[in-house]
């Protein structure tokens, strides 16, 4: 068991590292006003961004599936560590040495499996750089100058060569500290029979990086006859690779994919290198596996689903690129984006086009040109004799769905009409009626629509999926007050201290809101907030008794005040409506009582203390009422 890591180091870790720096490694953010950002959300599928940062809070919430928490909450659940996996990786990211409370500093042996698969990969990326300067690795130079990649190119995208014997990088990395069972839990290493040797083995060496820029896995190319493996051989399943879930390249094109809101996919590693050596520095690459729903979710949180987005595949003009293709556009309609795409003359593929025709070649290529659905529909009509009416029917029955999926009406309807004209049929409007039809059936068949959302101010419309908050209807003002001052008590502690530490439990009468309220309390009071902001937001979610009121929290503490100007004057507003909803609460509960000891039956010297105290508390409304912050 690794030691506890010091208090004092993981706050240092907080404070070094800005939450909007490492969320933007995973999505795209922008501005959404009061000074956070707002993105696609990382842990679940939406089309409108409800995901929202709070880079001087240091939180991040999603108003959609209500996850939320810090920096370290946001590293743990993306990519799935532990709390001290994530915090060694930050404390990696910020160059801080951390303190163990059992046994001083961290002997490597203890660190988390993700990290040490992960710096064994870093290792072993190391290794296979040098490597390619080697004279065994002739062979694999050479390659990459056929393909016109020298060593600057090479260096750029860490390309590198494995030695042909047996456990060269086995021997290499045991000597850095690496178990043999680390090893083969890696794929870098694989059991032989007499222990562990190297997976790789006289190949030229590809390192897949995620999108925070870690090696987590291999793509290796095959260089001599004699090697019996298939031409590319990719690092297996393992706990940090998944290969439906990972785009080569993605470390650096996401930004560039990001800015332009573009995005092109091609079919291998040279074709990356090649299109981002001609000038599209936004190709990107799937590692020996169909491009499906998890490469897509990737992208869309850095494109954002706008309606400008363009995602162009380039899949070589054979038959198994132009099945590619299609399968491609099976996934078509989970982007908003438009796709598109390009095949080059001759059925060439960047790298070979580049090499023919120079990277003014490639940049043309890239280019949009052709809808995806639109060569959908061109492979489809291709297969019937459209001088037949029968062959004319079946290929409408085969295309008319096709239109029917594209999310656009007025382009729906358009390409309805090109489809009449491709299939030769005369009447246009029956083929138009009949795309209309299978939408509408569409529709009809998928009715219930997705789950429920809160919006940003929490209302909620009905109970939404997973994990949520509780469902508060804030069309109710005494909800909507309270919710308002707690935000203030979060994140402008300044602007309601020291009143708000007096306020009572009690005087909020949401239950959720009532515990947000214990948990300042137990926090040290908003008071404590005005010294140390960041802290006092740590302190407040660790006091939360559970996962729903510290989500509570969280939402709080990074949804906009609704007010555009936030000055003490609106807090004071929203302290008195506060308290002197609860005063006249208390001045019922009060009259009530006074009422039943009225009637004969009470303690005269009881009834005496019930009209007094009523009486302190009808002044003290007025008072609210008259001078409002300042009878507080």
């Amino acid at each position: 068991m690794a030691g506890r890591i010091n208090d004092e180091d993981v706050k240092a870790v907080r404070d070094a590292v800005p939450i909007d720096a490492v969320v933007s490694e995973y999505l795209q953010l922008r501005n959404a006003g009061g000074g956070n950002l707002k993105g696609l959300c990382p842990f679940h599928d939406e089309k409108s961004p409800s995901f929202q940062v709070s880079p001087s809070k240091g939180l991040f919430h999603c108003f959609g599936c209500q996850e939320g928490g810090d920096t370290l909450t946001f590293v743990m659940k993306v990519d799935h560590l532990t709390f001290s996996e994530a915090v060694e990786r930050l404390a990696a990211k910020a160059g801080i040495t951390l303190r163990y409370e059992e046994g001083g500093y961290n002997p490597s042996h203890q660190r988390g499996e993700r990290i040490r698969l992960v710096e064994a990969h870093k290792a072993a990326a190391e290794f296979y750089t040098a490597q390619l300067e080697s004279p065994e690795a002739e062979i694999g130079r050479k390659f990459l100058a056929e393909r016109g990649f020298d060593q600057a190119a090479a260096a750029h995208f860490g390309v590198g060569y494995s030695p042909a014997g047996w456990d060269h990088l086995t021997r290499f990395l045991r000597g850095k500290g690496f178990t043999d069972k680390e090893l083969t839990l890696s794929g870098l290493s694989q059991e032989g029979r007499r222990g562990p040797i190297d997976r790789f083995r006289g190949r030229l060496m590809w390192p897949i990086r995620d999108i925070g820029g870690e090696v987590v896995g291999f793509g290796a190319r095959k260089l001599r006859d004699d090697d019996n493996g298939p031409k590319y051989l990719n690092t297996p399943e393992t706990p940090i690779y998944k290969k439906s879930q990972v785009l080569y390249g993605i470390d650096l094109a996401k930004k560039e994919i990001a800015k332009s809101s573009r995005a092109v996919v091609v079919e291998g590693y040279t074709d990356v290198m090649a299109c981002h050596l001609a000038g599209v520095p936004i190709a990107i690459a799937t590692c020996g596996t169909a491009f499906g729903g998890d490469h897509i979710k990737i992208l869309r949180r850095l494109l954002m689903d706008n309606g400008s987005a363009r995602v162009i595949f380039t899949f070589d003009g054979d038959a198994a690129g132009q099945k590619a293709a299609l399968r491609a556009f099976e996934d078509d309609q989970k982007f908003a984006a438009e796709t598109y795409i390009a095949i080059a003359p001759d059925g060439m593929d960047p790298c070979d086009l580049r090499l023919a025709k120079g990277d003014s070649a490639v940049t043309d290529l890239v280019e949009p040109r052709t809808p995806l659905f639109e060569f959908a529909l061109r492979q489809i009509v291709a297969r019937y004799d459209l001088e037949t009416p029968a062959g004319r029917a079946a290929a409408l029955d085969e295309a008319a769905p096709v239109v029917a999926r594209i999310k656009n009406s007025g382009a729906q309807h358009e390409v309805a009409v090109q489809l009449a004209g491709m299939l030769g049929i005369l009447d246009t409007q029956f083929v138009v009626k009949r795309v209309a039809q299978l939408a509408r059936w569409a529709r009809e068949r998928g009715g219930k629509g997705p789950a429920p959302q809160r919006g940003p101010q929490g209302l909620a419309q009905a109970a939404p999926t997973g994990p949520s908050g509780p469902a508060l209807n804030l069309r109710n003002p005494v909800y909507a007050t309270e919710r308002e001052l707690l935000k203030l008590a979060l994140q402008r502690p300044e602007l309601v201290s020291p009143a708000f530490d007096a306020y009572g439990v009690d005087e909020f009468t949401a239950a959720p809101y009532a515990a947000v309220r214990q948990a300042v309390l137990e926090a040290g009071g908003a008071e404590f907030g005005t010294q140390d902001p960041q802290e006092y937001l740590v302190r407040v979610r660790d006091a939360a008794p559970d996962d729903v009121v510290r989500a509570m929290v969280t939402e709080l503490a990074v949804e906009a005040i609704m007010r555009r100007t936030v000055d003490e004057a609106y807090a004071g507003e929203q302290l008195v409506t506060v308290r002197l909803r609860a005063v006249d609460r208390r001045i019922r509960d009060v009259q009530g009582t006074f009422t039943r000891l009225s009637g004969g039956h009470g303690d005269p010297q009881q009834l005496t203390a019930v009209q007094n105290e009523l009486w302190v508390l009808q002044q003290y409304a007025r008072a609210l009422r008259e001078r409002g912050a300042a009878a507080l």
